[in-house]
């Protein structure tokens, strides 16, 4: 049959089981919108307030379903609007497409309204990216884009489209397979591989997991569990990792790195063999990679070979699907008890427990609150700072896919729009975004897309009245000089809220946590909550840039260390 190109489009989201898209339309990409209009019954489309908030959105839908997320913008401001929200994505994996429209093809190159190369612009920040000046390869290109996004180690995809390609015509055949075609898996390893990585784990008295966010994205969640209690080992995580182990369960020793516990920082670097499971060797991680683990041997199995040597060096690697290749490991292994290094590893989480002052609103104290409300059943997002930390410390994952935040980019004002998606995707869960108030500002106006399509997510703002986060580096780094840190202005969050048609709700007290997290579960108006804490609160513990994890710091060593001088 014959189609014109936006309808060629439309007909592939649909192939590829696409049920919902974010954008923002404009000139260049209008043809599209309209064969969308056409189709509103079939493919929901969420008008966001900015294409960047359209960008966090399909991002967050992709993170909380595990499927393509799906953006379009129009040319030109529109699509160098996607950008940050496309790094975002590439940074930490994320399969996502990212459909724009650009002026028509003898207009190209010619600085004409609305043109810019955005599949140049792009090109460091995307998995491939395409643009479609022939109507002829149109399908076969929203197709190869999907199965890219979605394969190996997956990743954002951009699709570049004259706009005159979305207007001609063309025969287009169906092809009802195209969604679940995925591009050919390349592994590295052979079965004397696996032996050899089970040998490594039989041998090793000290043994250490550490698993990354390639342990969420392959859905391995199960063999790494297994994989704990056969070999009865301590589980670290990092921030993209959450949730692929069991928060609560006792082999679980917290988050890892700058801003991980003691108990893992110090238990990595007495352990004889790491294991790292779809994890990167972030520099956020390891800081100083010279002293990491310096006296263990590592197995790294992750499916990406660019990763393997590239931050810390390995003993042995196995490149590919992380639960493909626990499944042939796993088997191999006897049951294996560890009693004097699990012993060890209660003593130092014992010795230093994550603590805060629970004499005065906090943030961890909220979180704790949010925790117990919640049942640990929600998916929290976050923007990036102090907050982010906080909630990666107290609110205890026990699945995949239920923290959704910018680990790689470091982006502020993601968590809004992934809050968006993510509730989009699982409407069936509590979805609260986790923002400090320097971070709000940034994408606030998304409540307002919130509030026109009653999206109830929640939005919790951690008000310092300051960037957090950059105010502790400054406090212990840069002389107390708090140099564009200081949010002190007249803005009313609260009213912002309501203004943008949510329910507003202030919290200055800790008394009024409970209160305020019901008030909010049971509206039916997306919620935002106002949690105004001191602007001194710190993330501990915390280790220096370029120190080894092990000389992690809280506020007892810094007090000690001040009592010395």
């Amino acid at each position: 049959m014959k189609l014109n190109g936006s309808e060629i489009i439309v007909q592939c989201l649909l192939e590829q089981g696409v049920d919902t898209v974010f954008g923002y339309p404009g000139g260049a990409i209008l043809n599209v919108y309209d064969a969308l209009y056409r189709h509103s019954d079939q493919i929901r489309h969420i008008l966001t307030s900015h294409e960047q908030g359209a960008a966090h959105a399909a991002d967050g839908y992709a993170r909380a379903s595990g499927k393509v997320g799906v953006c379009l913008a129009t040319s030109g401001p529109g699509a160098t609007n996607l950008v940050t929200g496309i790094a975002t994505a590439y940074m930490d994996s994320v399969p996502m497409v990212a459909i724009t429209c650009n002026v028509t093809l003898p207009l190209l190159g010619k600085d004409s309204f609305q043109e810019v190369d955005i599949a140049g612009i792009t090109m460091p920040v995307t998995k491939h990216g395409f643009i479609v000046k022939d109507i002829h390869i149109l399908a076969d290109t929203i197709r190869k884009a999907f199965r890219i996004a979605r394969s190996g180690r997956p990743g954002p995809v951009l699709v570049d489209v004259t706009k005159d390609v979305t207007a001609a015509f063309c025969e287009f055949t169906k092809d009802d397979e195209a969604g679940s075609r995925y591009m050919p898996q390349r592994t590295k390893y052979s079965d004397a591989d696996i032996d050899t990585a089970a040998e490594m784990i039989r041998s090793s008295k000290r043994p250490f997991l550490y698993v990354g966010g390639g342990a969420v994205i392959s859905d391995a969640y199960r063999e790494v569990r297994e994989l704990a209690e056969t070999i009865d080992a301590p589980v670290c995580d990092t921030l993209m990792g959450k949730g692929a182990f069991d928060g609560t369960d006792p082999h679980y020793t917290g988050m890892i790195g700058m801003h991980g516990t003691k108990a893992s920082n110090l238990g990595i670097s007495e352990c004889d063999l790491v294991i790292a499971l779809g994890a990167r060797f972030s520099d956020r991680v390891t800081g100083n990679p010279q002293k990491f683990a310096s006296g263990a041997k590592i197995l790294q199995i992750d499916v990406d070979e660019a990763e393997i040597n590239k931050n810390v060096k390995v003993n042995f690697s196995l490149v590919g699907d992380l639960g493909e290749i626990l499944r042939k490991l796993n088997p191999k292994l006897e049951k294996t008890c560890h009693p004097e290094w699990m012993k060890e590893i209660e003593r130092l989480k014992s010795q230093y427990p994550l603590r805060y002052d629970r004499g005065t609103l906090t943030c961890p104290l909220f979180i704790e609150k949010l925790y117990e409300a919640t049942g640990g059943d929600a998916i929290i997002t976050t923007d990036v700072g102090q907050h982010q930390m906080w909630a990666a410390q107290y609110y205890r994952y026990t699945s995949p896919r239920t923290l959704i935040t910018s680990g790689g980019l470091g982006t502020m004002g993601y968590g809004l729009g992934a809050a968006i998606g993510a509730k989009t995707a699982r409407p069936d869960k509590v979805v609260v975004n986790i923002a400090g108030d320097g971070c709000f500002r940034m994408n606030m106006n998304e409540l307002a897309t919130a509030s026109r399509y009653g999206i109830r997510i929640i939005e919790v703002i951690v008000d310092n009245r300051v960037l957090g986060m950059v105010r502790q580096w400054q406090t212990l780094y840069y002389g107390k000089r708090y140099s564009a840190t200081v949010l002190e202005d007249k803005v009313d969050y609260c009213k912002v809220a309501e203004g943008l048609g949510c329910l507003a709700i202030r919290v200055e007290k800790p008394e009024e946590i409970d209160a305020a997290i019901k008030c909010a579960l049971e509206s039916d108006l997306p919620a935002v909550i106002d949690v105004v804490i001191r602007e001194d609160d710190k993330v501990f513990p915390m280790v220096s840039p370029g120190a080894s994890i092990s000389e992690a710091f809280d506020d007892e060593d810094l007090a000690g260390e001040q009592a010395e001088e």
